[in-house]
């Protein structure tokens, strides 16, 4: 991957991330990329998400929170907006 590339990846992660939970920083931009990349992957070969599920079930169940947490504070961020 080139430079630049994946220095404007990194700002459309960055922007994502915080328009998503009102705020960045490195810990969240992983947690979304992560969780993105897992959505992805669970909705166009499920099969394999359940195998890795099935073959890393502590994964499974840190996916499951930060799932958890990424929904909260994008709902937390929406109601913030709102007022």
């Amino acid at each position: 991957m080139e430079k630049a590339f994946a220095q404007q990846f990194e700002a459309l992660l960055e922007k994502y991330s915080e328009l998503l939970l009102g705020e960045t920083n490195e810990d969240t931009k992983e947690k979304v990329k992560a969780w993105a990349l897992y959505t992805h992957i669970a909705k166009s070969m499920p099969a394999l998400a359940k195998h890795w599920n099935e073959l890393y079930p502590e994964a499974k169940e840190e996916m499951k929170e930060i799932i958890k947490e990424i929904k909260e504070l994008n709902e937390q961020h929406r109601k913030a907006s709102k007022k």
